[in-house]
């Protein structure tokens, strides 16, 4: 057993949207991660994923209502309907569970540090692939 200082973990790196693995448990991975700006629209099918503030603020922004959850689904965009996007404030301390399924995006006007808790198998952009998508996840 070995503790881990979050601190000294996140002052290894200083990129955003680049998560890290810092510690493993029952096939789930507990990382690390600096936001600034927004993120990808996206979902994760089978997923649910735990993101908890360290330090600063962000707004999770979030559009809700897939009609069948198991259909192939087509990329929103930010011209998608706005009246189906909803967000939500995640400040210093607190925490917030995006159910799978969810098509979601985390925005940070300033840097934040967050720590996430989601299965192994989770991709950083979910559904979608792009220049923020992770697939070989660096270990601190």
């Amino acid at each position: 057993m070995n503790k881990i200082n979050l601190r000294q973990k996140l002052s290894l790196f200083n990129d955003y949207w680049g998560p890290r693995v810092i510690g493993e448990l029952n096939d789930q991975y507990v990382k690390i991660v600096k936001f600034k700006g927004p993120f990808t629209w996206h979902h994760h099918d089978q997923e649910d994923e735990l993101f908890l503030v360290i330090r600063g603020r962000f707004r999770m922004e979030y559009r809700e209502g897939r009609e069948d959850p198991g259909a192939e689904h087509v990329r929103a965009t930010d011209s998608a309907d706005p009246e189906s996007k909803q967000s939500i404030w995640i400040e210093e301390g607190e925490m917030i569970i995006v159910p799978r399924g969810v098509e979601h995006r985390p925005v940070a006007q300033d840097e934040c540090h967050v720590l996430l808790f989601e299965p192994a198998s989770t991709l950083n952009t979910g559904n979608v692939e792009n220049e923020l998508t992770v697939h070989n996840l660096k270990t601190l």
